[in-house]
C-alpha cells in the first residue's frame, strides 16, 4: 500500500478528516485522533483497543507493531505500508475509527 492508500481510506470513513499533528498528518474523527500518516518511514500509525492491538500484531508482526513507550501500551499501533494489503489497512483503519467514534468528540484547542 502506498501513503495515497492509507489517505484514501482514512478519508472514506463517516465524518472523517486530514488534519496536521507533530509535523504529519493526522485523521480525526469529532476533532479525536484515530491515524497518522508517516510516508517518509513509509507508515502509518492507528489507536487500537488493546485486543485489537494484540490481535493484529500477532496474526501480522511484519504490519503491525506497537508504537515503542507509552503510546504503544495505550494502542498506538505502527503499520507498515509496503507489508499491509487493502483489506488488513482497511480493517485497522476502521477498527481505530469506530473506537475514536466510541469515545465521543473532543473539544477544539483554543488558539492562543
Amino acid at each position: 500500500m502506498t501513503p495515497e492508500d492509507f489517505r484514501r481510506i482514512a478519508l472514506s470513513l463517516a465524518g472523517a478528516e486530514q488534519g496536521a499533528h507533530m509535523g504529519r498528518a493526522d485523521f480525526r474523527v469529532g476533532n479525536r485522533i484515530f491515524a497518522t500518516l508517516d510516508p517518509a518511514l513509509g507508515r502509518g500509525m492507528v489507536i487500537l483497543a488493546l485486543e485489537e492491538q494484540e490481535m493484529r500484531v500477532a496474526a501480522a508482526p511484519g504490519v503491525f507493531q506497537p508504537v515503542p513507550g507509552g503510546w504503544g501500551r495505550d494502542g498506538a499501533t505502527h503499520v507498515s505500508l509496503a507489508a499491509a494489503d487493502e483489506a488488513t489497512l482497511a480493517g485497522s483503519l476502521a477498527a481505530a475509527w469506530r473506537l475514536a467514534v466510541a469515545k465521543g468528540p473532543t473539544r477544539p484547542r483554543k488558539k492562543t
